[in-house]
């Protein structure tokens, strides 16, 4: 398999965070947004008699658990992550199931049979990225329209390549190295979270960037609210019972949160609620993926619930300076589990939320680079290996895991003065190198790891 090269292409906070469904941002998200696009672009091309999709390499091998199939119905029926109604996806696909047909793009009936129009191909990689698709299109006269796409992670996608298109957007104080990002920081006189801001101005007005991030917050909270509601059991056959209701009640029931041990049960119940909401096919904030979702709001509503004075421009802080540090992750390394394992989704998040605490705490930015370190380093080599290709276990526990890390992470570097031995460039250097090194059965196939040493029934 080739080498992912780093990303140089501008990318900001709508490509870091964004909101859609579960349970993926990989095999989900990204999917259901190729797939749009191709009936798009096939329709713009006349009006075809047949379209297909091949899925290969991990979103072959786990795609049935990751709902990959579901999303490329959707997408190529017209609907896209960000508006699709999550309670209605299952009467959807269903009723295209049945009828074994679908409005390609909302617009033209065309045959759908999945093992025909959808096809698993488990036994091959594409060279230029382990989740690969392609489509075609076929016309009544003229030649078919094929396409490749890629989804490199977070739910982003690419077409043709695994790199992402290259923008002419200039940014005003523009860094792609932690070193960097210090060293603007020092020059300019501002905050990390300072910077994010001004560069987000190539986009939108600061008004306008302060009510996405609030946008943002709001689902996050949304979803916490939502997971800690729902009951019965996860999709997918594993019988995982969803916990975050019942460990919702019972510490309601002991009371004023007094007991230190407290704060790490509501942390953990917060991270808890939302990928267990993520893993039912819910509506959540894909930071910066899915698979790790509740790492970051659980962190933001620690902030929000047990810090004193914590403020809306607080919360808007730590969501900037989150998005600084996964802008360095996904230009240096990959947010791709299938490419990094989870040091590269539960991992990133785990040091994106370190970052963003010790921020809205007031730490200086070497602490706030430090903390990012921290949240990475004590996540190196960890594995992608989900029973049975669903996102669950050890998904929804490891994001509990990485809450509690990113908050011991935040606090152990403002104890310090910033000086560190491991800057952060060298650990997500380790990291990327660590990623590439590990054996494909570790990285999203479920070919390995916890996927084969426990048997899911």
């Amino acid at each position: 398999m080739a080498a992912r090269q780093r990303v140089e292409a501008t990318i900001g906070l709508a490509d870091l965070f964004t909101i859609g469904i579960g349970p993926s941002s990989s095999h989900t998200v990204g999917p259901m947004r190729a797939a749009h696009a191709f009936s798009e672009a096939a329709l713009d091309r006349g009006i075809p008699v047949s379209v297909s999709c091949e899925l290969f390499g991990s979103l072959a091998l786990t795609g049935k658990g990751h709902a990959t199939d579901t999303a490329v119905i959707l997408g190529l029926a017209g609907h896209q992550p960000e508006s699709v109604d999550p309670d209605a996806v299952a009467s959807i696909v269903a009723t295209i199931q049945s009828e074994q047909k679908l409005s390609l793009g909302g617009q033209v009936i065309v045959p759908f049979v999945e093992g025909r129009h959808l096809i698993f191909r488990s036994d091959r990689f594409l060279p230029a990225h382990p989740n690969g698709m392609r489509f075609v299109a076929h016309y009544p006269d003229g030649e078919p329209y094929e396409t490749f796409w890629y989804s490199i992670g977070g739910g982003a996608v690419v077409e043709g390549g695994c790199e992402a298109p290259r923008s002419n957007v200039t940014l005003p104080m523009n860094f792609s190295s932690g070193a960097e990002l210090l060293a603007v920081a020092e020059e300019k006189g501002v905050t990390i979270a300072d910077i994010v801001r001004a560069n987000e101005a190539a986009w939108r007005d600061d008004t306008e960037t302060d009510a996405f991030l609030d946008s943002l917050r709001a689902a996050m909270s949304a979803c916490i609210e939502r997971g800690m509601r729902g009951e019965g059991e996860l999709p997918g056959g594993l019988k995982v019972k969803r916990r975050a209701r019942d460990l919702h009640n019972k510490l309601l029931a002991r009371g004023p949160r007094s007991d230190p041990s407290l704060v790490f049960d509501w942390v953990s119940l917060w991270a808890l609620a939302v990928n267990e909401e993520n893993a039912a096919g819910g509506r959540v904030v894909t930071a910066p993926t899915n698979g790790a979702a509740g790492v970051i709001p659980a962190v933001l509503r620690y902030y929000e619930t047990f810090c004193a004075s914590p403020t809306p421009a607080g919360a808007r802080t730590f969501l900037l300076t989150t998005a600084a540090i996964g802008f360095l992750y996904k230009k240096r390394a990959s947010i791709s589990a299938a490419e990094m394992g989870c040091q590269g989704e539960v991992g990133v998040a785990c040091s994106m939320a370190a970052a963003g605490l010790a921020a809205a705490l007031g730490a200086t930015n070497a602490q706030i680079e430090n903390a990012a370190e921290i949240g990475m380093e004590h996540n190196l080599g960890l594995t992608c290996d989900p029973i049975g290709g669903l996102v669950q276990i050890p998904c929804i526990e490891r994001n509990t895991m990485g809450a509690i890390k990113a908050i011991n992470a935040a606090y152990l570097a403002m104890h310090g003065d910033g000086s560190h031995v491991v800057s952060l460039d060298a650990v997500i250097e380790t990291m990327r190198q660590t990623g590439e090194d590990m054996r494909s059965k570790y990285k999203e196939t479920a070919q390995g790891g916890l996927a084969v040493n426990v048997v899911a029934c």
